[in-house]
């Protein structure tokens, strides 16, 4: 080999490397997608729904426990804590549906501002 192939052959590999290793940076630095936002909003939909789930399950139990004891000493006081604990658990379902609806609405109408012809997308023109 000659001086002038050994000098370009370093220089060769340099941007060999630059043209492989620079796209691959800024495909790691890129802001995330609609659909990697939608996808987040849902799994944080979903782990309100189970949140809410896991306390209604709980409402549920103290509820039963509640029932039973009030059982023993006597009927009325077991109709009243049956009553309260179906309560407990009845609102405890209802805010994590509320929520995961409302969490669901808020995704839609942020994909909607993306979508011409929407009434988000019209509502968000100047």
């Amino acid at each position: 080999m000659n001086k002038t192939s050994i000098r370009i052959l370093p220089a060769a590999l340099t941007l060999a490397v630059a043209s492989v290793a620079l796209p691959a940076l800024a495909q790691n630095t890129a802001a995330p997608t609609t659909t990697e936002k939608v996808e987040n909003a849902s799994k944080e939909t979903w782990d309100s729904t189970k949140s809410g789930t896991k306390k209604a399950v709980k409402a549920t139990e103290q509820g039963g426990e509640k029932a039973w004891d009030a059982t023993k000493s006597g009927s009325k006081k077991a109709w009243n804590a049956t009553k309260k604990g179906a309560h407990a658990t009845g609102k405890a379902v209802s805010d994590a549906g509320g929520a995961a609806a409302d969490a669901t609405r808020k995704t839609g109408d942020k994909i909607g501002e993306h979508i011409p012809g929407t009434a988000q997308h019209d509502a968000k023109k100047p």
